[in-house]
């Protein structure tokens, strides 16, 4: 499959074959590497990788991922770049693609991102904006893949506040590769009614089901998969932390949650979590609201089902394939 030159901007460009094939390139390059085998075929490219929200696991993914496949980073970050401010967006694109072989961004609106790939003249890959996370994707579904065989017909949960860029990404996801998907969710927090729409039209065509509710014992009855996500998101203000609290806490992924789910369910989250008190964020909402624990409880984070540091693992090895695949490599 020749994925040469093609950006990769969110799943809704990608056929089920082409996201299957990424998954699949995916999990051979991790091979790889679990071999010391090296991969280094695209010696002396050069990649830009564009941080406007920074990043401990986007970023180290890709500067790991680059290197193995023999290329050199620039990494920019809010100060290093002056996209949007001294310099438009489309004249940042056209100069960086005179320089690199690709762009990597991580920011805000999907439009920017959008911007940069019509103007660049080289791949451009999204490391998340507001609206979609689509390297998350690859890595959740090889994630799935190897925990539970095969992607089709496997129910998905994701509890918490479906509006934006994880519950977007993950409702496409999953619709295009026949998982069937459920938002559980208060009614204000449900995705998009036209991109709920769109991804009905995915599902058909996979054999899977989208379904919203608010009801979480009847959203996870059945489930394969739990999956949530911080209630607030990166660049969101404080003063949003007491709203999502009183909404979000009856979506808490907690052992009542995981008991109502197969036995088999895993727990899946693409962190950083707040499940405990040992970060700076954690001790403050303990302070102002006195919780120890915010969308998952230690006991579920810590627990047998969950596999989240293979799904951390696994952003290292998806990018890796995404920008080896967009950037003319093949499987061999």
């Amino acid at each position: 499959m020749n994925l040469k030159g093609r950006h990769f901007l969110t799943l809704k460009d990608y056929t089920p074959e082409e996201i299957q094939y990424l998954i699949d390139f995916s999990a051979y390059l991790k091979e790889k590497k679990k071999k010391g085998q090296p991969v280094d075929e695209l010696r002396g490219k050069n990649v830009a990788l564009i941080f406007e929200k920074t990043s401990t696991r986007t970023r180290c993914s890709f500067e790991v991922a680059a290197h193995d496949l023999g290329m050199g980073t620039t990494y920019l970050d809010p100060s290093g770049s002056q996209i949007g401010k001294k310099e438009s967006i489309a004249d940042t694109a056209r100069v960086l693609g005179r320089m690199y072989e690709g762009i990597e961004y991580r920011g805000f609106g999907q439009e920017i991102v959008e911007e940069l790939a019509r103007y660049a003249k080289v791949p451009v890959w999204n490391g998340l904006t507001n609206e979609y996370h689509p390297t998350q994707m690859i890595a959740d579904l090889l994630t799935i893949q190897e925990h539970k065989g095969s992607l089709n017909g496997l129910n998905f949960v994701y509890m918490g506040d479906a509006r934006y860029n994880m519950g977007n990404s993950l409702m496409i996801a999953c619709s295009k590769m026949g998982l069937n998907f459920t938002a559980c969710a208060p009614k204000a927090y449900f995705p998009n009614a036209e991109l709920v729409k769109e991804c009905e039209s995915y599902a058909k065509a996979s054999g899977s089901t989208i379904r919203l509710t608010e009801d979480t014992i009847e959203g996870t009855k059945e489930a394969d998969i739990i999956y949530t996500d911080v209630w607030v998101s990166m660049g969101e203000p404080d003063e949003v932390w007491a709203e999502r609290i009183r909404d979000l806490s009856p979506y808490q992924v907690n052992k009542k949650i995981m008991e109502n789910a197969k036995p088999d369910a895993i727990f899946m989250h693409c962190l950083p979590a707040f499940h405990d008190l040992k970060t700076k964020i954690g001790e403050d909402i303990s302070r102002k609201f006195g919780l120890t624990e915010m969308e998952v409880t230690n006991e579920v984070f810590e627990s047998a089902q969950s596999v989240v540091f293979d799904e951390a693992e696994n952003r290292m090895h998806s990018i890796k394939a995404v920008m080896a695949a967009t950037l003319g490599m093949e499987m061999n």
